[in-house]
C-alpha cells in the first residue's frame, strides 16, 4: 500500500475533522465578541441610538458574510498548494504561477514574506487581547478586582508558554468540545436578548449597514477600524487547511461558527438598545450576575485555545520560513510521535512570551490593545487577496477580467479596512508594523546573505567534476567507509573534502556529494525525493528534495538510493560538514551593518546535525572562513 493511501485511510472522519476545525481554526475569531462591540461604541464617539446599533451590527454581520464567507470560505480555500494553505504556501503558489517573469516572481515572494512577518505581530497581540478581554470580566464581579486584571492575564500567559514544550496532544483533545460549548453559549445568549428586542433583526438587511457607514462621513474609517476586530482570525481558515481539509472548515463555519457569532452580535445590539449603559462590557452583560463567573471561566478557556492556535501557527510559519531560506536554522523539537505538525521552537516561544508580556504590561487593557490589533490583520488580508489574483489569473488561467472581478471587489474592501485601521497607527497600530518591518529586514537579510555566500563559494571553489577527473585514487590511501559531504553548491569541491585530503591524506571508498533542496511545495513525492548521478572514481552526487512542510530526515532519504544502485550503510558512514565562519568585509557588496547582522544570525544558527537528523556520533566538522 502506498504512503498516500495509508495516510488517507488513517485520516479521521468528516465529523472528527469538523470538530477539530472548530477547536483550532475558529478560536481567534470566536473570541472577538469579547471586545468588538465595546470598541465600536466605547468612548462615547458614537451615540448608542437604535439606528446606530442596528447599523453597526449590520456592518459586522455583512463583513462576516463578505470577507469571511465569500472571500475566504468560498474563494481563498480553493487556492491550495497541494492541500496546504497559509501565507507562505499561497506565496509559493503565486510565485510558481508567474515563474516565467522573474522580476514579478521576486516581488511576489517579497510581498508574501512581508505578509508572513505581519503574522508574528498577530501572534503577539492575539494572546494578549484575547486573555485580557476575558479576564476583564473580573471587574464585573467586583470593582475591587480591577487591579488584578493585568497580573492575572500575565500569569495565565506565562503558564501557557511554559507548557508549550510538552506539546498540545494532551490538551488538544479538549479544544473542540470547549470551543463547541463556547459557540453554543454565544448563540444561546444572543437568542435570549434578541427575543426581548426583536427590532435588532433589522440588522440582517444590508441596506442598514450601507446607510450606517455612509452616514459616518470621515468618521467611517475609525468605525471600520473597530468593525475589523470581528474579522480577526479569518486567516486561520486558510492557514490550517492542510490540517483539516477544505470541507470540514467550510462545514464548521457555515453550520456553527457563523450562526453563533451572528446571534451573539445581534444579542449584544439588542442588549444595548434596551440598556445603553451596558457598554462597559456588553459581552458579559449578556449574562445574569450569577452566570458571569462561569462565563468568565469559559471565556478564559476559549481565549487560551485561541492563543494556542496562533502560537502553534507561529511555530509552523517559522519552520516553513527556515526551509524556504528566509530564516537561519533553529532548534525544532517534535512534541508528538503521531503528528508531524506538532512542533516546538524554543527560541520562537521565548521571544513570543517576551513580546506578549510586554504588550500586556504596556497597553494594560483590551481597548488599548484593539488600536494595535487591526492593521496587521487587514494588511495580511490585502496581501492574501493580491496573491490570489495571480493564482487565479496565471495559475488557474482564467481570463484577466474574470480574475480581476473575483478578487478586485475584495481588494477594495481590504483597502477600506486597512484605511480604517491606519487612523489608529499613532495609538498603537505602529507596534505590529514596526515588528513586521523589523522581521522583514531580518528575513530579507538572511536570504540575501545566503545567496551572496553561495555565490562566494561558487566563485572561489574548485569545479567538482574537473577535480574528480584528475584524481588518482590508486595512489591514495583508502578508508573502507562511506563519506557524505553535505554542501550548498554541488558543482564545487566541498571544503571538508579538501581538508580531509590535505590533513588526513585519505580518500574514502565511497564519496557522496550531498545537496538538500527545499522546494516551494508542501510535500515532495517519494518518487521525486532523490536524484542520483555517478561522477566516477567512487564519487556520487545526490540531491535530496523536501517540501517546506516536511521533516528533512537525511539518513532516511539516503536509504532510497539503495534501489538506485548506491548502498550507503547506516553504521559505516561518516558525515563531513563544511562549517563556514562568515566575517564581514567592509568593502563587500552588502551594507556593513547588514553584513554584521547576517554574521550574527549565522553564528547563532542551530547546527546542521539536528536539523537534518544526522547521527551525531558519525559527524565530523571542518571549518573555513569566508568574507562577505
Amino acid at each position: 500500500m502506498s504512503t498516500s493511501s495509508t495516510h488517507a485511510s488513517a485520516r479521521p472522519g468528516l465529523a472528527a475533522l469538523t470538530l477539530g476545525a472548530i477547536g483550532v481554526v475558529y478560536g481567534d475569531i470566536g473570541t472577538s465578541p469579547l471586545y468588538t462591540m465595546k470598541e465600536i461604541f466605547g468612548g462615547g464617539a458614537l451615540a448608542r441610538t437604535e439606528a446606530n446599533l442596528v447599523g453597526a451590527v449590520s456592518a459586522i454581520f455583512w463583513a462576516l458574510m463578505l470577507v469571511v464567507t465569500l472571500k475566504y470560505v468560498i474563494l481563498i480555500l480553493r487556492a491550495d498548494n497541494r492541500g496546504e494553505g497559509g501565507g507562505l504556501a499561497l506565496t509559493a503558489l503565486a510565485a510558481q504561477a508567474v515563474g516565467q517573469r522573474p522580476v514579478l516572481r521576486q516581488f511576489l515572494l517579497l510581498l508574501g514574506v512581508f505578509g508572513a512577518t505581519l503574522f508574528y505581530g498577530d501572534s503577539v497581540i492575539t494572546p494578549a487581547i484575547s486573555v485580557l478581554g476575558a479576564i476583564e470580566g473580573l471587574e464585573l464581579l467586583t470593582p475591587a478586582l480591577q487591579p488584578y486584571v493585568v497580573p492575572a492575564t500575565i500569569a495565565i500567559l506565562v503558564g501557557l508558554f511554559l507548557v508549550q514544550r510538552f506539546g498540545t496532544s494532551f490538551v488538544g483533545r479538549f479544544f473542540g468540545p470547549v470551543i463547541l460549548l463556547w459557540f453554543g453559549v454565544l448563540g444561546v445568549a444572543g437568542v435570549v436578548h434578541i427575543a426581548q428586542q426583536p427590532a435588532i433583526l433589522a440588522a440582517l438587511n444590508p441596506l442598514q449597514a450601507v446607510s450606517f457607514l455612509a452616514g459616518r462621513g470621515w468618521h467611517v474609517f475609525a468605525t471600520l477600524g473597530a468593525i475589523v476586530l470581528a474579522l480577526t482570525g479569518a486567516e486561520a481558515l486558510y492557514a490550517d487547511m492542510g490540517h483539516f481539509g477544505r470541507r470540514p472548515i467550510q462545514l464548521a463555519w457555515c453550520g456553527l461558527v457563523l450562526p453563533a457569532l451572528a446571534l451573539n452580535y445581534l444579542g449584544q445590539g439588542a442588549l444595548l438598545m434596551r440598556d445603553p449603559g451596558a457598554i462597559d462590557n456588553p459581552f458579559y452583560r449578556l449574562f445574569p450576575a450569577s452566570w458571569v463567573l462561569p462565563a468568565l471561566v469559559l471565556a478564559t478557556l476559549a481565549a487560551i485555545i485561541a492563543s494556542q492556535a496562533v502560537i502553534s501557527g507561529a511555530y509552523s510559519m517559522t519552520k516553513q520560513a527556515i526551509q524556504l531560506g528566509y530564516l537561519p536554522r533553529m532548534t525544532v523539537r517534535f512534541t508528538s510521535a503521531a503528528e508531524m505538525g506538532q512542533i516546538y521552537l524554543p527560541a520562537v516561544n521565548w521571544m513570543l512570551l517576551a513580546g506578549v508580556v510586554a504588550v500586556v504590561a504596556a497597553f494594560g487593557s483590551s481597548s488599548a490593545l484593539a488600536s494595535a490589533y487591526g492593521i496587521a490583520v487587514t494588511l495580511t488580508m490585502m496581501i492574501t487577496t493580491a496573491l490570489t489574483f495571480f493564482v487565479v489569473r496565471d495559475g488557474w488561467r482564467l481570463p484577466p477580467a474574470l480574475a480581476l472581478g473575483a478578487t478586485g471587489f475584495f481588494l477594495v474592501i481590504d483597502a477600506l479596512l486597512v484605511a480604517g485601521c491606519a487612523v489608529k497607527i499613532v495609538d498603537g497600530g505602529w507596534f505590529p508594523l514596526a515588528l513586521g518591518l523589523g522581521l522583514f529586514l531580518v528575513m530579507s537579510t538572511w536570504a540575501r546573505g545566503r545567496a551572496m555566500l553561495l555565490e562566494s563559494i561558487r566563485k572561489d571553489g574548485l569545479v567538482l567534476q574537473a577535480f574528480i577527473d584528475q584524481l588518482d585514487p590508486e595512489g591514495m590511501q583508502r578508508a573502507e567507509r562511506t563519506a557524505v559531504y553535505p554542501v550548498a553548491d554541488p558543482s564545487t569541491v566541498p571544503q571538508a573534502l579538501l581538508h580531509n585530503l590535505k590533513h588526513n591524506q585519505v580518500l574514502h571508498a565511497k564519496n557522496v556529494i550531498l545537496t538538500v533542496q527545499f522546494r516551494d511545495v508542501p510535500q515532495v513525492a517519494e518518487g521525486e525525493r532523490v536524484l542520483l548521478e555517478e561522477l566516477g572514481h567512487s564519487f556520487w552526487r545526490v540531491t535530496l528534495r523536501f517540501g517546506f512542510m516536511e521533516v528533512p530526515d537525511v539518513p532516511r532519504a539516503l536509504a532510497l538510493t539503495e534501489a538506485m544502485g548506491l548502498h550507503i550503510p547506516l553504521f559505516e558512514t561518516s558525515y563531513f560538514l563544511s562549517r563556514e565562519t562568515v566575517v564581514p568585509n567592509p568593502s563587500g557588496a552588502m551594507a556593513h551593518w547588514r553584513a554584521r547582522l547576517f554574521v550574527a544570525m549565522s553564528r547563532n544558527a542551530s547546527g546542521v546535525v539536528d536539523f537534518f537528523r544526522l547521527p551525531s556520533n558519525s559527524v565530523v566538522e571542518l571549518g573555513t572562513r569566508i568574507q562577505l
